[in-house]
C-alpha cells in the first residue's frame, strides 16, 4: 500500500487516563457521550470511535448524519449515536431506522419525525434542546408547552429522549453570570416538565468545561469533546482544578495525539542563498536544511512560516522560509545525525523535548480544535499503545 506523507497515531494509554480522570470529576453513575463531530476533532472517526468504546465509552454526539454514519460504520452495536446539529428532513427516517437519536430545536420537526416513525415503525428518539441564552440552536419558550403537548399525545412513536441545552461560553469566568441564568433557565424548563408529567429519560447541558468545574451542571450525561483528547479547555477551567485540589500544576489530562513525517531530502545552501519561494529567508551562514513532504494543504498553517519548529533527534529544527503547499524546508545544520527519511515530529514527543499543538496556536492566532479540526481525513490514524 502506498503511503501517505505523514501520520497521526493516537495514544490509548492516555485515553483512559483522560476518561478516568473526567470519570472521577463527574461520578460513575453519569453518562459520558464523547463529542465527535469535525472528524473526532480531527483525531479521525474511524480509529477513535472503537479506541473510545476500548474505556467504556458508548455514546457517541455528531453534528450531523454524515457524521453520524461514519460512527455507525466503526461502533458497536450497543453504543448509542446522537445528533446535535444538522439532520436533513429525507435522513429522518434513516436515523429512526438504526436508532440514531437527534436534537429538535424547532417544532416543525416533531410532525416529521412522527410520520418517519409511523413509516419505519420504530421509535424516534429525541432530544429536545431549548433556548437558554447561548441564541444559537434551541427551542424557544413559547413553544415548549406545545411541545411538551405533542410528545405525550405521541409516545407510541417517539420517545422523549432527553432535555438539553448548550452553554454559551463555559470556559471563561468571565461569563459566569451569562452561565447561571443559562442554568436557571434550564431548570425552568425541567420543572414544565415535571408539571406537565413529560419528563426525558436524560438531562444533560455540560461541555468539557462545565463538568470539569461546575458540579451543579452535571446532571444524566455530560457531551465531552476537548477534555478527552487532552486539553484543558481554557486556563480558566485548568486554574478552577488547581484550586480546588490545592495543587501547584497537574499533569491530569494527557495528549493523546501525535503527528509524525520523515526527511524528504537533505541539502546543503551556501551563505547568503535564499530558501524556498521569494525572499522571506536569508542563510546567513553554510547551512545544511532538510526538506519535509507535506504543508498548508496537509493542514500545517503557513503562518509557521519563519517560526515554527520540528523534532529531528529529539532536538528542535526551525521552520526556513515559506511554508509551501506541499513542502516546507527546517534548519538541520546543528543536527549532524540526521539522514534521509529519519522520522520528524511535527506534534508530540521525541525523547525529552516535545511540540505542543499550542506551539501552533500561540503564534497562529488559532484555537487548538480549529487547528486539529482541519488536518484531513486522509491523513492515516493509528492507535499505539
Amino acid at each position: 500500500m502506498v503511503r501517505h506523507s505523514s501520520r497521526i497515531e493516537l495514544k490509548q494509554s492516555a485515553y483512559k487516563n483522560n476518561i478516568n480522570f473526567i470519570r472521577k470529576k463527574i461520578g460513575e453513575n453519569v453518562i459520558v457521550s464523547s463529542v465527535v463531530k469535525a472528524n473526532a476533532y480531527g483525531h479521525g472517526i474511524r480509529t477513535f470511535v472503537p479506541m473510545a468504546e476500548k474505556c467504556g465509552i458508548d455514546h457517541f454526539s455528531v453534528a450531523s448524519s454524515f457524521e453520524a454514519e461514519e460512527v455507525l460504520s466503526v461502533c458497536s452495536p450497543k453504543s448509542r449515536i446522537m445528533i446535535m446539529g444538522i439532520i436533513y428532513e429525507e435522513d429522518i427516517p434513516w436515523a429512526i431506522e438504526h436508532n440514531i437519536e437527534f436534537f429538535v430545536y424547532n417544532y416543525e420537526r416533531l410532525p416529521q419525525a412522527l410520520e418517519a416513525a409511523k413509516k419505519t415503525g420504530k421509535r424516534a428518539k429525541v432530544h429536545i434542546e431549548v433556548e437558554t441564552g447561548a441564541n444559537r440552536t434551541g427551542l424557544p419558550q413559547k413553544d415548549f408547552i406545545k411541545v411538551l403537548n405533542f410528545l405525550k399525545k405521541n409516545t407510541e412513536h417517539i420517545t422523549f429522549e432527553g432535555l438539553c441545552t448548550h452553554f454559551g461560553g463555559a470556559e471563561s469566568i468571565s461569563n459566569q453570570f451569562k452561565i447561571d441564568m443559562q442554568l436557571k433557565r434550564y431548570k425552568a424548563f425541567l420543572k414544565q416538565c415535571r408539571e406537565k408529567k413529560v419528563e426525558p429519560n436524560i438531562r444533560h447541558i455540560a461541555c468539557s468545561a462545565a463538568a470539569l468545574a461546575m458540579k451543579d451542571t452535571v446532571y444524566d450525561m455530560v457531551r465531552i469533546g476537548v477534555a478527552q483528547y487532552g486539553f484543558w479547555p481554557s486556563p480558566d477551567i485548568y486554574y478552577a482544578h488547581l484550586h480546588e485540589t490545592n495543587k501547584k500544576a497537574d499533569a491530569s489530562l494527557k495528549r493523546i495525539f501525535s503527528w509524525k513525517t520523515d526527511i524528504m531530502d537533505i541539502r546543503d545552501v551556501e551563505q547568503g542563498e535564499f530558501i524556498g519561494y521569494g525572499t522571506s529567508f536569508q542563510a546567513t551562514h553554510k547551512m545544511t536544511i532538510a526538506v519535509m513532504p507535506l504543508g498548508y494543504s496537509n493542514g500545517y498553517p503557513r503562518a509557521l512560516s519563519n517560526r515554527g519548529q520540528v523534532l529531528i533527534h529529539g532536538k528542535k529544527a526551525p521552520i526556513v522560509g515559506l511554508i509551501n503547499m506541499n513542502l516546507f524546508m527546517v534548519d538541520i545544520t546543528h543536527i549532524k545525525e540526521a539522514k534521509l527519511g529519519d522520522e520528524v515530529v511535527l506534534i508530540g514527543r521525541q525523547n525529552n523535548n516535545v511540540i505542543n499543538v499550542s506551539s501552533f496556536t500561540n503564534s497562529t492566532q488559532l484555537l487548538n480544535n480549529e487547528m486539529l479540526s482541519r488536518l484531513p481525513a486522509a491523513i492515516p490514524r493509528t492507535v499505539v499503545k
